[in-house]
């Protein structure tokens, strides 16, 4: 089989807006969830969200944001993004440079783009709002390609001249899973030679709040009480937006570069629950196909995996679900080390992911296991599994990252310490 490597990487998330910055915060178990302003009204439950520090998006006009003077979109793209776009735009420039690419370098017919996003909720109900009260000649022109799903593939592809494969991915939180899946698949067949994979969010009022209706988010007040995956005192999950891009790169065209990968992607498998739209199934049967799918198409056994980084979400059945589903593959009394990030982030929904398998690129580069933050009193059901509280220092050679999402779609994401040859 091809070898397929990760070769940049770029965050814009809420515990750091670079790679060193979000290592740092995994080092040190430094949260990025605080009181978010919008949520301080009386009718808002939710209080904190996961938030992104250095920019701000709230002004329904582009042009009134700020974010950092080191990326420069200019006016016409700018015109043209929700605050999602923005984020992936300064991410896809960090991974562009870190890659060593600059945007001439993946305009060819073997550069594709993947992305996943929900859209935007708020350029959604913003334009159609202006549609009802004045008509069509008072909507914008800019109205439907700044806020639909498909609105990072839009205005990246264009914005970046891509002429390889593209296509934007919906699967709720398991979407940028499935943009990074299908981006390998696309090497490992030969269609493409690099595939830039980006999922972001916009994780504001609109894109957050209609879960709290669904009874699925925290409402507590205290950072170090709200986000607990795998702790008897989970209430539910803290939402968080911003964006994180993965460059894939085949074997031969990274030797070509000569360019030394962070990690090499193994392989991929994703499952079905066939259970409900909204709840797992109770013993995560889709996602322990999800898991050994993934083993399978990596000829990799269980055993052999040192990290997983669970889509532990903080809710009830959701943790309950998962940590069956890695008794199923892994056994009851795996010494494999388990931890849920997202104590740490909060929840992506679409860009989950991708954050969570750009983490991972990061513990492998750096040989960490990040721990799972504020975890006082473990759930029952983790029995003699390996739930880590704290980082360590362990040294990961292959890693597994589990993502799921609303109507049981399950994907896991296989990665190994880069080794050359």
């Amino acid at each position: 089989m091809k070898r397929i490597f990760v070769t940049g990487t770029g965050f814009i998330t809420s515990i750091g807006n670079r790679y060193s910055d979000v290592l740092e915060s995994l080092l040190t178990q430094k949260t990025g969830i605080e009181p978010y302003g919008p949520f301080q009204d009386d009718k808002i439950p939710v209080k904190l969200t996961g938030t992104i520090k250095d920019f701000d998006v709230l002004s329904q006009d582009p042009e009134d944001w700020t974010f950092p003077a080191e990326y420069r979109p200019g006016r016409s793209l700018l015109r043209s993004l929700a605050p999602h776009g923005l984020y992936a735009y300064c991410a896809i420039e960090q991974a562009l440079k870190q890659a060593g690419l600059k945007k001439e370098d993946i305009s060819d017919p073997m550069t594709g783009l993947y992305t996943a996003s929900a859209g935007s909720a708020t350029n959604l109900h913003y334009y159609i709002d202006r549609l009802n009260k004045y008509g069509t000649e008072r909507m914008g022109p800019m109205g439907v390609v700044s806020s639909i799903a498909g609105t990072l593939n839009f205005c990246m592809v264009s914005h970046y001249k891509i002429k390889g494969n593209s296509c934007g991915f919906v699967s709720a939180c398991a979407s940028s899973g499935h943009a990074l899946g299908y981006a390998f698949e696309e090497i490992r067949s030969g269609r493409q030679d690099r595939m830039i994979v980006v999922g972001a969010e916009d994780g504001d009022s609109a894109t957050l709040l209609p879960f709290a209706a669904m009874r699925a988010m925290s409402l507590e007040k205290d950072p170090t009480m709200a986000a607990k995956p795998f702790d008897v005192n989970r209430s539910g999950f803290i939402g968080t937006g911003g964006a994180t891009v993965l460059i894939l790169e085949s074997e031969e065209l990274a030797k070509q570069r000569d360019i030394e990968p962070l990690a090499e992607m193994l392989g991929w498998g994703q499952a079905s629950d066939g259970h409900s739209p909204v709840l797992p199934e109770p013993d995560g049967k889709g996602l322990s196909r999800a898991m050994q799918n993934a083993l399978d198409s990596a000829e990799v056994n269980a055993e052999s995996v040192d990290y997983i980084n669970a889509h532990a979400t903080g809710t009830v059945s959701g943790d309950i679900a998962e940590l069956r589903a890695i008794k199923e593959v892994f056994g009851p009394n795996a010494t494999v080390k388990i931890s849920g990030t997202k104590a740490l982030t909060g929840h992506g929904l679409s860009l989950a992911s991708a954050m969570e398998a750009g983490i991972c690129v990061i513990a492998l580069k750096e040989g960490i296991c990040p721990g799972t933050a504020h975890l006082e009193n473990p759930e029952p059901e983790i029995g003699n599994l390996q739930v880590i509280g704290s980082t360590e220092h362990s040294n990961p050679r292959i890693v597994l990252s589990n993502s799921s999402g609303f109507g049981g779609a399950n994907v896991s994401i296989l990665l190994k310490k880069f080794e050359s040859t």
